[in-house]
């Protein structure tokens, strides 16, 4: 599966959860073509790839539908993320629960300022870093979420490889690069640059595509 149709299919399983949440049964290529912002043939191509069949007037099974992507997204049990950089950004994601509703819970955040991670009020436990190690490991964390300074991404990216999480968010101005852990792991990177990203933007509405 590439990376365009991993985009794809999420939709659709964020969609069909939707759908069931409403009571609906049962779901059309074209509901979630509408849903992808793809065709209704690009749905039905991906299904048959996928290996999944519906009926041309009853459609696909709502539940059994989900289920069965949720499997190949690995939608079992709950994913546990981390978050390291507790400002703004970071608090932002820790307070935001629209994760929960696609298996993901973000379960602790962590910073170097005694202020914030002394903060009891939190709904979220916020520890000093000094406790990475221990605390991904005893929460089983393989995902973490990096919003710090830029001038502290690099090291708080080696300290996560270090403690065994091997897939990363970055928030911070610097790219990160995949590079291989002492285990021969190489760890999935993604980097998102707010900045470039609304650069972007003004680019295509001042010069807009044909």
């Amino acid at each position: 599966m590439n990376n365009d149709m991993l985009i794809r299919v999420t939709r659709y399983y964020r969609a069909l959860n939707r759908l069931r949440a409403i009571g609906l049964e049962k779901v059309f290529a074209h509901n979630l073509a509408d849903a992808a912002g793809v065709s209704a043939a690009v749905v039905r191509k991906d299904f048959s790839i996928l290996g999944f069949h519906g009926q041309k007037r009853g459609g696909y099974d709502i539940t059994d539908l989900t289920a069965r992507i949720g499997a190949i997204l690995g939608k079992g049990e709950e994913q546990h993320v981390i978050v390291v950089g507790c400002g703004r950004i970071g608090k932002a994601l820790m307070h935001y629960n629209g994760f929960e509703q696609d298996g993901i819970r973000i379960v602790a955040g962590f910073d170097n300022d005694p202020v914030v991670y002394s903060d009891a009020s939190q709904p979220i436990p916020v520890y000093p870093l000094s406790r990475l190690d221990e605390v991904v490991g005893a929460l089983k964390v393989n995902v973490a979420i990096i919003t710090v300074p830029e001038n502290a991404a690099t090291d708080i990216y080696a300290s996560l490889l270090a403690a065994g999480v091997t897939g990363i968010m970055n928030f911070s101005p610097v790219t990160l690069k995949p590079q291989r852990t002492a285990d021969g792991i190489l760890p999935v990177v993604h980097n998102i640059n707010i900045g470039l990203e609304l650069e972007q933007i003004f680019y295509e509405l001042k010069f807009p595509k044909e």
